[in-house]
């Protein structure tokens, strides 16, 4: 197990100096949606199931649920509906807003990404 803030190895590094970050959205001081929250809409979208886009990510159902709840609370209109379980079976959905956010979030990210090349160019080894 990774100890909190361990530098975590990579299979193949840049050569000389990079910079390196991560990008997250909050609103009112708690996470809206960052990376990992983006690879959970993404995975819900592509099976219909916030169980099986846990399982997916090595995740609980109840932390994937939590995650989903926290976005649909701070989002002007939910990412994610779900149906109730039963006969023909529950589910969960990826509203049109959840696809505009993973694209929005994507965009930021490439930016971002962009940025920290910039600024790695900027130093020599």
């Amino acid at each position: 197990m990774r100890k909190h803030g361990a530098i975590k190895k990579r299979d193949s590094y840049p050569e000389g100096f990079y910079c390196r970050g991560r990008i997250w959205i909050e609103k009112e001081g708690e996470t809206y949606i960052g990376y990992g929250r983006m690879v959970l809409l993404s995975r819900i979208g592509q099976f219909g199931s916030i169980v099986q886009a846990a399982k997916s990510m090595e995740m609980s159902y109840k932390q994937a649920w939590d995650l989903v709840d926290a976005m649909n609370r701070h989002a002007s209109s939910p990412l994610v509906t779900t149906r109730k379980g039963g006969r023909g079976g529950g589910g969960a959905v990826l509203t049109e807003a959840g696809e505009s956010a993973i694209r929005d979030f994507k965009a930021m990210q490439e930016r971002f990404e962009a940025y920290l090349a910039t600024e790695s160019a900027r130093f020599k080894a």
